[in-house]
């Protein structure tokens, strides 16, 4: 039976340390999420990276494409985000998915890996991240949640590994989402906060799928969806979010 808990650090805990690192983790098992959620693509030489945007720029010191650069490129630029935290996690680097499950594991925290492929890598990204899932998460281990916006990339991890959760990411929900979480052999669904109704919340619900609703961080807006039966937040403030539904 799939257990997700009832709040998901957001690229770890993005509001309060950097996003999609060893260190932004860390900081979110600090502020109690049992699991996070977070964006794997491939670099040129193949490995999955931990990295959400197609370029280094936003969230690194460094410059170009993911795609276009190999690992030792991508691990040169500092992505302890200094103009926002300062000193604070300055030599901060791209995690690669190996790292970052060995780092959950020895946390004994959960993930929902956003399968985020830069344009034509679909199955590649898929199956580099599954492969990696594989060698690295025990059966023992929470089981995790793989979730995509691109429909190629779940129909790749259906393919490649039936065994392991798929989540199906929108914002809105399409008008076919039944169908195509069906068809996709989805185990969540994973709607934005943005527009999100209580009807539609329980319509999915009802359908039997988990609701992963994403990024809530206002705590009002927490604790109104929890209330429609939203099963997971997934936000930038764990702690905060936690406190609010405390």
């Amino acid at each position: 039976m799939l257990r997700i808990p009832a709040i998901i650090g957001h690229r770890g805990a993005k509001a309060n340390a950097p996003e999609n690192t060893l260190a932004g983790f860390r900081a979110a098992h600090a502020e109690g999420a049992a699991w996070v959620e977070f964006d794997v693509k491939l670099t040129r030489d193949g490995v999955a990276v931990v990295i959400h945007d197609e370029t280094l720029q936003r969230t690194t010191t460094g410059r170009g494409r993911v795609r276009e650069l190999t690992l030792a490129t991508i691990r040169a630029a500092d992505a302890g985000c200094p103009a926002i935290f300062g000193d604070r996690f300055r030599g901060e680097r791209v995690p690669t998915l190996a790292e970052t499950l060995d780092l959950l594991l020895g946390l004994g925290m959960g993930f929902n890996l956003e399968i985020k492929p830069c344009p034509g890598l679909e199955r590649e990204t898929a199956e580099a991240s599954i492969r990696v899932v594989r060698e690295r998460w025990p059966a023992h281990a929470p089981a995790p949640v793989l979730s995509s916006f691109s429909l190629a990339a779940l129909e790749a991890a259906r393919d490649f590994a039936p065994e392991l959760p798929r989540g199906l990411l929108a914002a809105p929900l399409p008008a076919d989402w039944r169908e195509t979480a069906r068809r996709l052999d989805c185990a969540t669904i994973h709607p934005g906060k943005r527009g999100l109704d209580a009807a539609t919340v329980a319509a999915v619900r009802r359908a039997g799928f988990p609701v992963l609703a994403w990024t809530v961080n206002r705590p009002a807006r927490a604790r109104e969806l929890r209330l429609w039966g939203v099963d997971s937040i997934i936000t930038d403030r764990p702690a905060a979010i936690a406190a609010a539904l405390a």
